[in-house]
């Protein structure tokens, strides 16, 4: 018999990062339990929830808290519920958490240098150049959790590893059973005592921000190709040796 507890996996993360990708990958295995299964990608959900909605901060959490009510309802209604979003504040996802109680949050990382070279949809290009303003992680920050239960640095980890992680979670809460995951994994999956994984990365503002914004006083932009030399820490710079006067 399956299971009828529903719980919400909160992906957040920057743009580009595998949110949705290791949202439909959950789905698709938790549906072989036969399980209630939905997904609430904020790029095909947006037209119906936020349609005329800016993106200021404020705005941006009012978003986010509309996506948690939705997924909240669906929760206590015992619906496995996906949100790939990239939710770039701290207190609107943790608004949520507290709204819908049976909840995990999944951090998916990847460096910013790596997202602009893989980008296929030039978002982030036009990003750098200033087409698209108030872009996350280049004009605007994104805030990293502090405590996800789950990590996943999809520049180095597989949809499957990441995948793996998120189920150990949720056998870790009760949300879904050994049985269950036998299934889905092939392994038998022993429980753990919960535990967050702690983030301590400062909000993620990439010094492309510098070059974006001396683009609105007139300078050029720099190219994509060399935002990664640009994403280098200035600290390697401060921390060179001073020459003494002669």
């Amino acid at each position: 018999m399956a299971q009828t507890i529903g719980f919400t996996v909160w992906l957040t993360g920057m743009s580009g990062t595998g949110k949705s990708t290791m949202a439909e990958y959950i789905a698709a295995r938790l549906r072989q339990v036969d399980r209630n299964v939905e997904i609430l990608d904020e790029n095909e959900v947006g037209e119906s929830l936020w349609q005329g909605i800016g993106d200021s901060k404020d705005e941006r959490i009012m978003t986010v808290r509309r996506l948690g009510y939705v997924a909240g309802l669906l929760t206590r209604n015992n619906v496995a519920v996906l949100v790939p979003c990239v939710s770039p504040y701290k207190a609107g996802r943790e608004e949520n958490r507290r709204a819908i109680g049976r909840y995990i949050e999944v951090y998916v990382d990847c460096p910013t240098e790596k997202l602009i070279e893989r980008d296929s949809t030039g978002r982030y290009k036009k990003a750098l150049s200033g087409e698209i303003p108030n872009f996350i992680g280049i004009t605007e920050p994104y805030e990293p959790p502090a405590s996800a239960e789950v990590v996943i640095h999809s520049n180095v980890e597989s949809v499957e590893d990441g995948a793996m992680k998120i189920f150990q979670s949720l056998l870790d809460l009760g949300y879904v059973t050994v049985d269950e995951l036998k299934i889905i994994t092939g392994k038998k999956m022993k429980a753990q005592p919960p535990t967050k994984k702690q983030v301590s990365r400062a909000p993620t503002k990439t010094p492309v921000v510098a070059a974006t914004k001396a683009a609105g006083k007139g300078a050029k932009a720099r190219p994509a190709a060399r935002a990664a030399r640009v994403a280098k820490p200035a600290a390697k710079k401060a921390a060179a040796p001073k020459r003494k006067a002669r």
